[in-house]
């Protein structure tokens, strides 16, 4: 489906080489200032064409907010946001009609609908991603403005270079990633990486990597008993990213290593005289609901499916054929999908924050038997 979340929920619109691509977000709380600058950054973050790294496209992605919004305040009713297509090429694919393009979603496409979009990826393309960015950002100043929530997210890893270096996680700016082109916060690791990069792209191959992120100053109890856990609701919001392949929170796969006893978190007073743990190998979520402390996620990117290097595939028909793609593609997609991992851990916890709302605003009816 097109849309995602509850009560702050999106849908968005769109193909990669039609009119233009968008959004249109609910539960936006009213009386929130928010002009177009405030989604325009974000943006700016994600599109095309800004360096040798990336994709030639070349689009501005200047979001136009059509409606929702009423002398730079919110109203409370469904927000529009567009963002104009204006270097769309459908004839770059008109040689790939006939061809589905190895692990791309043309083929399933076709299955699941019997139709798909004749130029690039129609709604499987990451250019879908724009409205998930903007609607994003409004989630991120809501979570700010309210809770003084932040969200960081860095390139930890690109092909088989690793970030070593420790990261603070509690002091890390966007301003700080993104000094590095590759949006790693270390100038050595960031220079391999690069050299990566510009590898495959030279042999008009691709390659992927990890995006780590962190979500700061957050409150506890957000997030639901069972289906809903809040670091499931963050997995279901990553991997439906394109090219996303895995995802782990806290210790994740590398806790399996660990004993309980190194595993868990001990509780201690802090200086807020709270509750908090010595240790945060549970990643901020205990039983799937925040405990206030950072939440801390991991998201891997394969290589992108679309590149010029000739393949041996099969035609729709089965016919064996040599694709060749053409039209222009990223190279490696992790440090323009920084502003989506973002925008989409914004997102969710946006709505996990007005589900936590409406229940205290419930609680008030009921004493708690705990504070008797």
């Amino acid at each position: 489906m097109s849309s995602f979340g509850k009560i702050f929920r999106i849908s968005t619109f769109g193909e990669s080489h039609g009119g233009g691509v968008g959004v249109v977000v609910d539960g936006v709380p009213p009386c929130m200032k928010l002009v177009a600058s405030d989604i325009q950054k974000q943006l700016s973050r994600r599109r095309p064409g800004q360096n040798a790294l990336t994709t030639q496209r070349n689009e501005e992605d200047k979001v136009y907010i059509q409606s929702g919004v009423e002398h730079d305040y919110t109203l409370g009713s469904p927000i529009s946001l567009f963002v104009a297509n204006l270097d769309q090429r459908p004839n770059d694919y008109s040689d790939m009609s006939k061809v589905p393009r190895p692990s791309h979603a043309d083929y399933t496409y076709v299955q699941k609908y019997a139709i798909k979009s004749a130029s690039g990826g129609g709604r499987s393309s990451a250019r879908e991603t724009i409205g998930r960015v903007a609607a994003g950002a409004i989630a991120e100043k809501f979570l700010f403005e309210r809770f003084g929530v932040s969200i960081v997210a860095w390139v930890s890893s690109i092909g088989p270079i690793q970030l070593q270096k420790s990261i603070d996680i509690l002091n890390i700016t966007r301003e700080e990633i993104d000094k590095s082109i590759v949006r790693c916060p270390d100038a050595e690791t960031s220079a391999k990486m690069e050299e990566v990069i510009l590898k495959a792209k030279a042999d008009e191959d691709s390659t992927g990597g990890v995006i780590t992120c962190v979500c700061r100053n957050m409150s506890s109890g957000w997030g639901e008993p069972c289906f809903d856990k809040l670091e499931a609701k963050l997995a279901h919001a990553m991997l439906s990213i394109p090219a996303t392949k895995g995802f782990d929170i806290g210790s994740g796969f590398e806790g399996t290593k660990m004993r309980g006893s190194e595993h868990n978190d001990a509780f201690i007073l802090k200086s807020d005289n709270l509750l908090g743990t010595k240790t945060n190998n549970s990643g901020g979520i205990q039983g799937g609901i925040s405990n206030g402390e950072p939440v801390v996620f991991r998201v891997a990117f394969k290589p992108p499916a679309t590149i010029g290097k000739s393949q041996d595939t099969a035609e729709f028909n089965g016919k064996s054929t040599v694709l060749e793609a053409k039209g222009r593609h990223d190279p490696c997609v992790v440090p323009r999908a920084i502003p989506i991992v973002e925008a989409m851990a914004a997102l969710v916890l946006a709505d996990a924050a007005m589900i936590q709302l409406a229940r205290v605003g419930a609680m008030q009816c009921y004493k708690s038997p705990l504070s008797q």
